[in-house]
């Protein structure tokens, strides 16, 4: 099935152009040997957006994304911009982007890589074989709520509120139940019910949406607990639904269980485009010194092909031949290990490309046709 497809890149700030790069050439590359179509267009976001249009979120952008098959972005933000207002800087550009494309779910697959296990600081024994993921709730809660600062008695005071309806919690909620019965059927909900009114609706809701899915076993955990569980244990998790801020904070927690921010891939579902990218920041002390971290970006890319286009077996290629790379021993800075080579993010982007190509010209070696 040869497919045509329109793919918008926001490269974003930071190292965002660097692993929107990384990420580009493994879908080309698929594009490419698999005779497919998928045709790049390239538009501002964040603080690159500021400073070409003076908003983090032109209107051009946000309606290339919504004609789009799907988006990829790299990253938003840096110091250049922390002296704007909370509304102006890149981030709210990031967060209107979610809100335009109607994004309300975000999965990030937390999984160690195999030939990592040596960056993780757990001991294996407590490792295993981890492969969890985590459903964020995107559109809602605390990053979307009421805010504000007052003056009161010369006491300057500010908010943010974090709220949530039925309806909200329903949808992520039957995403959540979706991905559990398609894996284990083991889904643990996490909230703070014993002092956040929003989170006892969410758990209450959520209890209701089990009934729906007989074959998942549900658990509640508070999130201060999960923090803790998955540190301690991390293969008793399987699919775990949460509250943006809460999954905003988890999901970066799990991460470090597998070694690296960097290594993470990411996928945002709502009711336009989907839209891709790793969940690592800019790091805009690493940008433009070839050190970044591509993985979490080529991960994100792969998630796209197999998720959105139903490409399995060209995401299974680019994947196969990351773990082969990362097997010669090969690192980025942020995976250094003792007796491990360290190499720039373009010559990993190579060496991914050279190994994609032995592949593909010997595909029949590896178990899979073409």
């Amino acid at each position: 099935m040869k497919l045509k497809k329109t793919i918008v890149l926001l490269p974003g700030d930071g190292i965002g152009p660097e692993v929107t790069r990384s990420a580009a050439n493994v879908l080309q590359e698929c594009a490419r040997e698999f005779q497919h179509q998928f045709t790049f267009v390239e538009m501002p976001v964040g603080g690159a957006a500021i400073d070409k249009a003076g908003t983090p979120l032109p209107n051009e952008t946000l309606d290339a994304c919504k004609k789009a098959d799907a988006v990829f972005l790299g990253a938003v933000g840096g110091p250049k911009w922390d002296s704007l207002s909370v509304g102006k800087r890149p981030e709210n550009g990031l967060l209107d982007l979610r809100k335009g494309l109607g994004l309300f779910v975000n999965l990030r697959p937390v999984k160690v890589i195999e030939p990592l296990r040596g960056i993780s600081p757990l001991k294996q024994d407590r490792l295993g074989d981890l492969d969890l993921e985590i459903v964020r709730e995107l559109a809602g809660g605390m990053y979307f709520g009421e805010r504000g600062t007052v003056k009161e008695n010369g006491v300057e005071r500010a908010f943010d509120t974090e709220s949530y309806s039925t309806p909200e919690i329903e949808r992520i909620a039957a995403f959540a139940f979706t991905r559990a019965e398609a894996r284990s059927r083991r889904l643990c909900s996490v909230d703070k019910a014993n002092v956040l009114s929003s989170s006892q609706l969410w758990r209450r809701t959520v209890s209701a949406m089990g009934t729906v899915y007989p074959n998942v076993k549900l658990e509640h955990m508070y999130v201060d607990n999960a923090a803790m569980q998955l540190t301690l244990k991390p293969t008793q998790f399987d699919v775990i639904l949460s509250t943006n801020m809460f999954g905003d904070i988890l999901s970066d927690a799990a991460a470090a269980l597998v070694g690296s921010i960097g290594l993470i891939p990411s996928a945002s579902f709502g009711t336009s485009a989907p839209m891709f990218e790793p969940i690592h920041g800019s790091a805009p002390s690493l940008a433009g010194k070839d050190m970044a971290n591509p993985i979490g970006a080529i991960l994100s890319a792969t998630m796209m092909l197999r998720d959105t286009f139903g490409l399995s077996l060209e995401a299974d290629w680019a994947e196969q031949s990351l773990v082969r790379v990362l097997n010669t021993g090969v690192r980025t800075a942020d995976m250094a290990e003792p007796g491990k080579k360290t190499v720039a993010c373009s010559v990993f982007n190579d060496m991914l490309h050279d190994e994609m190509q032995r592949t593909f010209e010997h595909a029949e070696k590896y178990g899979w046709g073409v």
